[in-house]
């Protein structure tokens, strides 16, 4: 029996109302995030979370002080254990997040007690971005060197169109489909978070991935090319963000006086992006702009059909040699996305 221990990434959130400023901290401190010297960058980081920190509390305010985020991430780790130790494997997953607890270097630690044969890098982040998979494949490495934790690893870099997570989003869309149908027939919105157009110049395949995804479940409902659009949520400062957004969309949808169904295709646990911009800031745009109804899809969640699907990348990691990156699809990222870890090293990230 092969003795694998599964590490699940994801950006965290604050746990408690106290947190929120440190967790900010952590988040631009990154330079992933903001690309500017390190003497700089914390000094930055510290003058934009205590300028954030105020908002970001009435945000999570609306959600009880703090992110569900760790909460719904242990649960989709505890189901894709049950799924991978049916197999022959004896797996435990461990949730590891970017910028705030549980973080890498404590995660490490505990991989290492648990002494596996082999560790799978699986982020909870379906589209590759060097702000998320990259950020924290690095990251990762780094606390694995501290923690002494050498043991083959196998990363999987991005999953667009894995079958179960593209199942589990269609099957959800459907059923708001047809609870919007009283008003009308909707048109779909796949609202994905958004990025600053450079980080795409340098070639990040993050929107190409996005358009994959919706593109494949798109496919899968039937939805004519009228009938659906891609959009960007969560614009932040004053850089040029790629678009259309969110809330462009939702403005041509009430022009066009047609119902929509919203549909969070990059995120895949709730939390404030879902629960705070897309339930209650976008629904007030949308009634705003004249929408007749707004119905949002949930995240995948414990969807079976989405676990599944990590079960099946965790396999077919561990089929393959340590150390290099393996896609969920091999034709996801085209040549001018330089940025793209398909087929690289863990060491390149």
């Amino acid at each position: 029996m092969k003795r694998v221990a599964v590490v699940l990434f994801n950006l965290g959130g604050p746990d408690r109302p106290e947190a929120i400023e440190p967790f900010l901290r952590n988040l631009f401190r990154d330079p992933a995030i903001i690309s500017v010297p390190w003497p700089v960058r914390p000094i930055l980081a510290r003058l934009i979370a205590g300028r954030r920190a105020r908002i970001a509390r009435d945000i999570y305010a609306k959600i009880g002080g703090a992110s569900p985020l760790l909460a719904f991430t242990r649960r989709q780790a505890a189901a894709l254990e049950a799924a991978l130790n049916t197999d022959g494997i004896e797996a435990r997953a461990f949730v590891c997040m970017r910028y705030w607890h549980p973080m890498s270097d404590e995660v490490a630690r505990a991989v290492e007690a648990f002494d596996p044969e082999r560790i799978v890098l699986l982020p909870l982040y379906p589209q590759f971005s060097t702000t998320t998979t990259e950020s924290s494949f690095k990251d990762w490495r780094c606390a694995a060197r501290a923690a002494g934790l050498e043991r083959p690893t196998h990363p999987v870099c991005c999953y667009p169109v894995e079958e179960g997570f593209i199942a589990a989003v269609a099957e959800m869309t459907r059923k708001a489909m047809i609870e919007s149908a009283h008003a009308g027939m909707p048109r779909v919105l796949f609202s994905a978070h958004g990025l600053p157009k450079r980080v795409v110049a340098r070639g990040d395949p993050y929107p190409r991935q996005v358009e994959a995804t919706a593109a494949a479940i798109a496919g899968r409902l039937g939805l004519a090319p009228a009938a659906w659009a891609v959009c960007y949520q969560s614009r932040v400062g004053p850089l040029e963000w790629i678009g259309p957004s969110t809330s462009e969309e939702l403005d041509r949808a009430g022009r066009d006086r047609v119902p929509v169904v919203v549909v969070p295709i990059a995120f895949v646990s709730e939390h404030s992006e879902t629960l705070v911009e897309l339930d209650i800031e976008y629904r007030h745009h949308a009634d705003e702009a004249g929408v007749p109804d707004y119905i949002r899809v949930p995240t995948v969640a414990e969807h079976p059909s989405f676990i599944a699907g990590l079960a099946r990348l965790a396999r077919g990691a561990l089929e393959g040699p340590p150390g290099v990156c393996r896609a969920g699809d091999r034709d996801v990222c085209e040549s001018r996305f330089v940025r793209c870890a398909n087929g690289r090293g863990l060491d390149s990230l």
